[in-house]
């Protein structure tokens, strides 16, 4: 049963696939696979693994009682193996668990729900390019401020800053999929990595195991070699930073001052305790806050590699709540930011209306540009640089300084610093930047 908390730093799906019954049926589906690759490989009577595997049923358990006596035997795969051998009945009895030890179980059940947790991910944020795509394709002449070190740059356009989002996105979705295809593996080895108790078709039975699961083979088991649990967890907290960084856009294009964007209108969303006039961007700041804890658990899976011979005395067993942790925090932050996206309302009048707030100072490195064949570009810089001077402090536009600057007059004409002056003919590859964002999205 979900924790309430959950509500607020998960999702219903992820929290399922990270649940202790989904991790017991992880446990119990190793079980099930094991018995029918041992059976396949002569080891245990086919007869055995049939009634083995029909016993591996998650409703069969007292999910609460295994893991009161787990927190006795110190891991949870002793009272499972216990129980699941009371369960079946005659011969096959001795055959459970034949030739493993509890962290094949454990290792890989977690395998199995990562692979789940890194499907639910991967369609979330293919979900959320969709929303990302979208925008790209109708705000492309959508004019608007960038931003550098938060005082207004140069135009730009919303399609592009959306496009961006979208292949930050992308890259996310392809590394999870190389993950979910290459990196996740079928765990055996037995009491300490040699499969000792399989005599020499241990490797036939690892073969056998990993096409029952459908895991790829690894190369040896890797009880104590924590690397593929590493590296997804560092890629799980990049994609919760890629969603920190989307989520952190939104929020300040929802600021009253800047105003050029806001989450969409549901009632009881987003209000105020104490000032009923508010509208706070609640999807994206809880996207914030679960990057944020998503990015909080990798270090302990990091430090948890650091593992002693051939079985951990404290590494393997922090990742049994960092893992589940960070998948939820993780798939929090994405959809979060999926409803902030595709809800988002975008307001075109007054990102025009910021863009023309300096008067026209926004445009001053394309009036250097201008200039800049001409006169070498320090002294176009300077010559610019003056001339935004004197509007600021005379309360003037660009344009008109410029028209009234003999060294500038001298050198481009009024049509020519009318040119300059236009943001619509400075937004340089922007256009093309979205096509190509927008064809390695719909042809990966």
């Amino acid at each position: 049963m979900p924790e309430p908390i959950d509500e607020l730093f998960s999702t219903q799906s992820i929290s399922a696939a990270f649940s202790s019954e989904a991790h017991v049926q992880g446990m119990l589906t190793f079980e099930a696979a094991l018995a029918h690759a041992e059976a396949r490989a002569g080891i245990i009577p086919q007869e055995a693994a049939t009634v083995i595997a029909a016993n591996c049923k998650v409703e069969l358990f007292d999910v609460m009682a295994l893991y009161h006596d787990a927190a006795l035997a110190g891991t949870p795969a002793i009272p499972l193996v216990r129980m699941l051998t009371a369960r079946v009945e005659g011969d096959a009895q001795k055959f459970v668990h034949w030739g493993a030890t509890s962290q094949d179980a454990i290792d890989t059940a977690l395998m199995l729900q990562m692979r789940d947790g890194l499907d639910l991910l991967i369609d979330e944020l293919q979900g959320l390019c969709a929303a990302c795509a979208t925008l790209a394709e109708q705000h492309r002449h959508t004019l608007m401020v960038g931003r550098t070190l938060l005082q207004q740059a140069l135009p730009i356009t919303f399609g592009l800053k959306a496009a961006r989002w979208l292949a930050l996105v992308v890259r996310q979705m392809r590394a999870l999929r190389e993950h979910r295809n290459r990196t996740l593996a079928v765990q055996l080895g037995g009491a300490a990595g040699t499969l000792a108790s399989l005599g020499d078709k241990g490797l036939q039975v690892i073969a056998l195991l990993a096409e029952e699961l459908k895991l790829p083979t690894p190369d040896l088991p890797w009880h104590t070699e924590r690397d593929r649990i590493a590296n997804i967890a560092g890629t799980l907290g990049v994609v919760a930073g890629a969603m920190a960084k989307i989520a952190g856009d939104i929020t300040l294009l929802a600021q009253t001052e800047v105003g050029e964007a806001s989450e969409g209108i549901v009632p009881g969303k987003g209000g105020s305790s104490a000032m009923p006039q508010k509208h706070n961007p609640v999807d994206a700041i809880t996207a914030i806050a679960s990057a944020q804890l998503a990015i909080g658990v990798v270090p302990v899976i990091l430090s948890a590699m650091a593992q002693e011979h051939e079985r951990a005395i404290g590494g393997w067993q922090a990742e049994w709540a960092a893992i589940p942790n960070l998948f939820r925090f993780t798939a929090s932050a994405v959809e979060h930011v999926r409803g902030a996206v595709g809800a988002l309302q975008v307001d075109p009048a007054r990102m025009r209306a910021n863009l023309d707030l300096t008067r026209g100072l926004i445009m001053a490195e394309s009036l250097t540009m201008a200039l800049a064949p001409h006169l070498g570009r320090p002294e176009a810089h300077r010559i610019v640089q003056a001339a935004c001077d004197s509007a600021i402090k005379l309360g003037k536009d660009l344009h008109q300084v410029a028209l009234e600057d003999a060294k500038v007059r001298t050198i481009l004409s009024p049509e020519e610093i009318d040119h300059a002056l236009d943001p619509t003919r400075y937004l340089g590859s922007a256009d093309a930047f979205i096509d190509q964002a927008l064809e390695t999205y719909r042809n990966p």
